[in-house]
């Protein structure tokens, strides 16, 4: 029965790709809606329907590769379920000897003797819950999304897009472009933001885009120049996401989907201006208009209420100029950044899918230093490594996963005498922190083994000056490392002695006539 049922659908597919082609699709076109290769839809076109008949009978009696490995195949799924084809073929070929077959056929395969044995693949999911709602006026998620498009002239193309959405009302706000954003872009379409929906909101929320952000730094999040400088400007506070959970402004992903599926998808592209007017026009009448999946409200109506709660801008400001700059590396999808046949390691989470990757290399001596923005604060520097296909690698640049934070505190705690005073540091940290207490916890570490000498008096001063901040620590602890250098090579003045020569030194040499020279030297 199922394999009839694969008859007829591999048939149909085969007559929907013949008509397809004849309402004058391109082989990438019907590769995409009939999710098939398009080595697959060539061969479709290559057969007319009888012939396509008579293959299908074909398939039907023919021996398959696989067939002598069913029994070895079908134990592995019973006793790993969660087995994925890639890893069988891989087991083929480790365990069996065998890899005369190609992934898909084996993904195939597995897919069959799943459903004809009842072998559903287990998953795994992360566990969510639901977050109370918040008021109106406290938060607004960006992030960003492209989408390819179909051009008047024919062509295919990109076009990309910033999105904003009030996290209480779920009134939503976009800009597109041709080309991929910049700091500057991103500037400007905040500031068309603020206009849109007259005023700004507390906080706002963004992914770790490079065009913002830097570095996490443990919780002290470093910001690039520009946006540092907009945002005190501004005045509006930051959340940043943390690397690999973009589920924190869910929000927003929602609505770049929104705009990419139910906008974007099949329009055909003329210019950007009339996109962004045709955006409008939906956002107004779709995207803000129609009741909400989750609140059961219109946002325009929401926002009515919202608005006022706002927080008003002064004149907006202007972003015509934007300086330029060189690129010299690209960091990898796996955080590393080649140089000269090695690799070198950069923070976690400094590579963006779909973000600005470029980085600046330069070498100090013998270190490689890695700068997101020329002369800024580095993101890694390393040894330079003179060897070839080396992987470089600090290990700050890694999470410390294996224990929890309280055996971590623990740990902390060992070197310092005073437990009240380190108690209470650490408590005001994780107040201040929450979301990066590890983060502080290996900063503190890092301090021990780099100024032993100098942790109790450090925490003595954050604690009498309330720098409730491991990144503070450091810099005071690394200060009074410094000032005892200085004490000790500094060198004494030489103070000449003031005191009265002896009598002797007040002695005058005798004085001599002319003659008695010339007789000791035998002159006439």
């Amino acid at each position: 029965m199922k394999w009839r049922i694969r008859k007829v659908n591999k048939l149909e597919t085969i007559v929907e790709v013949h008509q397809l082609k004849k309402q004058g699709f391109r082989v990438a076109a019907i590769a995409r809606k009939c999710n098939l290769s398009r080595t697959t839809v060539y061969e479709y076109l290559d057969k007319d329907f009888e012939e396509a008949l008579e293959w299908v009978e074909i398939l039907k009696t023919r021996s398959r590769k696989l067939d002598p490995y069913q029994k070895q195949i079908l134990s592995w799924l019973k006793e790993h379920p969660d087995l994925s084809a890639s890893q069988i073929s891989y087991w083929l070929e480790e365990r069996c000897s065998f890899s005369d077959v190609g992934e898909s056929t084996v993904r195939t395969y597995v897919r069959e003797l799943r459903d004809k044995y009842h072998i559903p693949k287990t998953l795994t999911y992360r566990t969510y819950e639901e977050i109370e709602e918040l008021p109106p006026g406290h938060q607004l998620q960006v992030d960003f999304g492209e989408a390819k498009v179909e051009k008047a002239e024919g062509k295919g193309g990109k076009v990309y897009v910033i999105a904003f959405v009030l996290s209480h009302s779920r009134y939503k706000y976009a800009e597109w472009q041709e080309h991929p954003f910049t700091t500057r872009d991103v500037l400007r379409s905040h500031e068309n933001a603020f206009e849109f929906y007259g005023g700004r909101t507390e906080e706002i929320v963004y992914d770790q885009d490079k065009l913002m952000t830097v570095s996490e730094n443990g919780g002290d999040i470093i910001f690039t120049e520009e946006f540092q400088a907009y945002k005190q400007q501004r005045g509006f506070s930051v959340y940043l996401c943390k690397a690999a959970d973009p589920e924190s402004k869910g929000k927003v992903e929602n609505v770049v989907k929104f705009l990419k599926r139910n906008f974007a998808k099949h329009r055909l592209f003329h210019n950007i201006s009339s996109w962004n007017e045709q955006c409008m026009r939906w956002l107004e009448k779709k995207g803000n208009y129609q009741v909400h999946n989750t609140t059961k409200k219109r946002p325009v109506e929401v926002f009515a209420l919202e608005k006022p709660h706002l927080r008003k801008v002064s004149t907006l400001l202007s972003f015509e100029s934007n300086r330029g700059s060189s690129i010299t590396r690209t960091v990898h999808k796996n955080n590393i950044v080649k140089y000269l046949s090695n690799r070198y390691s950069v923070p976690l989470g400094t590579y963006q899918p779909h973000g600005d990757n470029k980085v600046y290399i330069r070498i100090d001596q013998n270190e490689l230093i890695i700068e997101k923005t020329r002369g800024d604060t580095p993101i890694a520097i390393h040894a330079l490594s003179k060897g070839k296909g080396q992987l470089i690698k600090n290990k700050h640049h890694t999470r410390d996963r294996t224990r929890g934070i309280n055996a971590y505190k623990d740990t902390v705690k060992e070197p310092f005498q005073e437990e009240s005073k380190i108690n209470l540091f650490l408590e005001e940290i994780s107040k201040r922190y929450p979301r990066y207490v590890r983060d502080q916890l290996q900063i503190i570490q890092k301090t021990i083994k780099c100024f032993p000498a100098f942790i109790h008096p450090a925490l003595e001063q954050c604690i009498d000056q309330e720098l409730w901040s491991a990144n503070d620590f450091y810099d005071v602890a690394e200060h009074l490392h410094r000032v005892q250098i200085m004490d000790t090579n500094s060198v004494p003045s030489q103070i000449p002695d003031m005191s009265p020569p002896p009598a002797h030194f007040k002695e005058k040499a005798r004085l001599r006539d002319l003659d008695s020279y010339l007789d000791i030297l035998g002159g006439a």
